[in-house]
């Protein structure tokens, strides 16, 4: 019998493998695609990472974790994985993204600077924005490798001994009071805990969930800059940018050419994990293109790249970590866009929550019974 069992071996399960390991637990992480893979939510080169945190104050403590374990996870894997670029929030002086940035640095005294777009310029060249916009600077921003994150959590793990198995969907599962039974395409196995982690599909394998974790497709769009000294790393922050066509962020060249660039909630095109259109369309790249003709002139050049992935959403764009109340299954969803960067801390606590029942990280704000679905439970074959 194994301690644990996790579902879905992507950026949170592939953390949360690695910490049950690293704390002696005798792992099965089973995942129905290839490790890594590019299906759903965490493959491509590099996400986001930031300290400015305008989705709420309550984030950054979890993100100072985040930093740490990331840093630490460099150390094992004995590879770069967490880059500082320094990050910008950006918009008109009145808009709430600007105003929730600053708030949050204020709120755990983060080093940050107020610009406005001469002043962003002059630092950045790569950025020309409409004279009426403004910025947060955090220096702490920057990008984590995701795909090379999943693999360094991975092969931690297995070198602290989990057992991980690819090409193996769960067809089903059931939760006593004390053990789990999985059944997958190639076998039955039990465990003192379950941790749920499959992303896009997470839906699929809990009740509960289908009206709290919908999936929705995203398009990213890369493109050549005619100077593309000016946005490379040391010289162009990460961004996001509340327009009023939509939110966007961006990062800068690395890993692949070309400028990378999306837009949250892109075309509002929700589906099922297995039905979601992964071709790319003219009226994508239409819409991503809007914020390089109004802030990034220099990099509206030819396209390099279109690549789709997922979103999973809650209804209130916060998370879902919790551990259900009467059976021994945790659960890690709903991270809306912005979670990738938490993938250190989320395996932590996954480890925690499955182990201990508990952890020291507050995740209060994240729990299931905030949409009325505290039960969640089994999804079974048809």
């Amino acid at each position: 019998m194994y301690d644990a069992i996790v579902i879905g071996v992507g950026g949170m399960g592939s953390a949360a493998a690695y910490h049950l390991a690293r704390r002696g637990a005798r792992v099965l992480a089973l995942e129905q695609f290839d490790i890594p893979h590019d299906r759903g939510s965490s493959h491509g080169v590099n996400r986001i990472i930031r300290l400015a945190y305008a989705e709420s104050p309550l984030y950054v403590p979890l993100l100072k974790r985040a930093y740490e374990l990331w840093r630490e996870l460099e150390a094992v894997a004995g590879e770069r994985l967490l880059f500082i670029t320094g990050g910008l929030d950006i918009g008109s002086a009145g808009d709430s993204l600007v105003a929730r940035s600053r708030l949050s640095c204020e709120a755990h005294d983060l080093p940050h600077e107020y610009l406005d777009a001469s002043a962003i310029h002059a630092r950045f060249p790569g950025y020309e924005l409409p004279r009426d916009y403004v910025g947060v600077f955090q220096p702490q921003g920057g990008f984590v490798l995701a795909e090379r994150s999943v693999v360094a959590h991975v092969e931690g793990a297995m070198a602290a001994g989990a057992d991980v198995r690819a090409r193996e969907p769960v067809l089903h599962w059931d939760a006593g009071d004390e053990r789990v039974t999985v059944k997958t395409s190639r076998h039955t196995y039990e465990a003192r805990h379950l941790v749920i982690t499959a992303g896009p599909w997470a839906a699929s394998l809990m009740t509960g969930l289908d009206m709290v974790a919908v999936p929705e497709r995203q398009v990213l769009l890369f493109t050549q800059p005619q100077h593309p000294e000016r946005f490379r790393p040391d010289r162009f922050p990460i961004f996001i940018i509340e327009a009023p066509d939509g939110l966007f962020y961006g990062l800068p060249i690395y890993g692949v050419p070309g400028l990378k660039v999306g837009k949250y909630h892109h075309l509002q095109q929700q589906s099922s994990a297995d039905t979601i259109d992964r071709g790319v369309h003219p009226e994508d790249e239409q819409a991503l293109r809007a914020i390089l003709v109004r802030c990034f002139p220099d990099a509206n050049g030819p396209t390099l790249a279109m690549k789709t992935c997922i979103f999973t959403n809650t209804p209130d764009e916060h998370f879902i970590l919790d551990r259900l109340p009467d059976r021994p299954v945790c659960v890690a969803a709903g991270f809306s866009g912005h979670g990738y960067k938490f993938c250190s801390v989320v395996g932590e606590i996954m480890a925690d929550l499955a182990l201990d029942g508990g952890t020291k990280h507050d995740v209060s704000p994240f729990r299931l019974a905030r949409f009325g679905s505290g039960e969640g439970g089994v999804k079974r074959e048809d």
